[in-house]
């Protein structure tokens, strides 16, 4: 009987089925985690902040005034939801006509499409877009084209772009930051506390961040924990972070922690990015005749998934190490998360994980001195 006959209308599982991902965005959570799970992944969604607008800050509406009564020769548009903010707002105050007459007359310059977007609803043209959709480029075209005794308005997006500004500045720029709105650390803490935990635990296997701010607030957090170094250390090895682009990956940089990136700076390519690093990171075995994928919480036993409890978990990844080699009921019974009182936990794991598996002669009894992964093909009945 071939394995279609035994698994009718099986379909097969998604590149990221079996792992697990955390989610730490404000913005977009919902079209992010909707990309992870359409490919398999379950999510663990924790906003590191959340956006607090200022339509009615006392700091927007004097930027915005400073803004018309001194036209800008250039402005700097980051976000599509801030420079729309921006327009309501100025509309609000009765500002809405001036404003939009001093970005008409400005060199308009919008840092992604999506801000573009937004220009050309409000009835404006941008003169310039980044390739690469990041405000270093931005700050590279505005230097290179000099910018001595230019006055230019940049719309910031939660984070202050304190470098940005201060490179303008040094370079003899006048600059009129529009702060439009603000990150804050989100009022409920729990998930994101849930979220760390899981991180360090081995419970997660990928974090993404879509923003610099986010990725500050994540390790800010850890920090007051007292677990930054085991954050740190998890994403160094076991928890892939992965990051929109080379702006939201700094802070990590500044760490010494790597993360992987998309060329193109968006939430498709991003997940895209995953599909291709997690499953590389599983471990492949061919054990008893079966071809085993071991991943985050499941394993795929000849392409069929099978979800695993963590402490079945932690004993399969225990004798995968070594295949075939016997591995004693003490170190079995350490790797178990939190610790077993006694070796019968060890039993009692492995008679759960031989049933989460579905074919209990993948895991070998070697009598009084523990278990192993069977070597050579398991005999069937004919």
């Amino acid at each position: 009987m071939d394995d279609e006959q035994q698994h009718p209308g099986r379909s097969e599982p998604g590149p990221l089925a079996g792992f697990t991902v955390g989610v730490t965005a404000a913005r977009r959570a919902d079209d992010l985690g909707a990309l992870l799970r359409r490919r398999g992944a379950e999510v663990l969604h924790a906003p590191a902040l959340r956006i607090v607008p200022l339509a009615d800050d006392a700091e927007l509406l004097a930027a915005t005034k400073e803004v018309v009564d001194g036209p800008p020769d250039a402005v700097v548009a980051t976000t599509a939801v801030g420079f729309r903010g921006w327009i309501e707002a100025a509309e609000g105050w009765g500002l809405g006509g001036p404003l939009l007459d001093r970005l008409r007359n400005a060199e308009l310059m919008a840092r992604g499409p999506k801000v573009t977007g937004a220009i050309r609803a409000a009835g404006l043209t941008e003169r310039w877009s980044p390739p690469g959709e990041s405000s270093a480029e931005v700050l590279d075209r505005l230097l290179e084209q000099g910018v001595g005794g230019r006055r230019i308005a940049v719309q910031l997006h939660g984070d202050p772009l304190t470098d940005f500004v201060a490179s303008l500045r040094a370079q003899g720029a006048e600059v009129v930051p529009v702060p439009v709105y603000r990150w804050l650390p989100p009022e409920d803490i729990g998930p994101v506390d849930r979220l760390l935990d899981a991180a360090v635990s081995r419970g997660l296997d990928a974090v993404t961040f879509t923003s610099a701010p986010a990725v500050v607030s994540l390790l800010s957090r850890a920090e007051e924990r007292g677990m930054l170094d085991e954050l740190l250390a998890a994403f160094g090895r076991e928890v892939l972070p992965a990051c929109v682009g080379p702006v939201t990956a700094q802070p990590l940089r500044d760490r010494g922690v790597g993360a992987v990136q998309p060329e193109r700076f968006r939430l498709g390519p991003l997940v895209q990015s995953l599909c291709r690093e997690l499953p590389g990171r599983a471990t492949a075995l061919d054990v008893a005749g079966r071809r085993l994928e071991i991943r985050g919480h499941a394993v795929l036993v000849d392409g069929d998934l099978r979800p695993v409890p963590p402490a079945g978990m932690a004993l399969l990844r225990a004798l995968a190490r070594r295949p075939g080699w016997v591995v004693g009921r003490a170190d079995l019974l350490r790797a178990l998360p939190g610790g077993g009182r006694d070796e019968h936990a060890v039993e009692s794991a492995v008679a759960r994980l031989r049933t989460a598996l579905g074919a209990p002669e993948l895991i070998q009894t070697v009598v009084k001195r523990g278990y192993r992964l069977a070597q050579a093909p398991a005999q069937r009945l004919s």
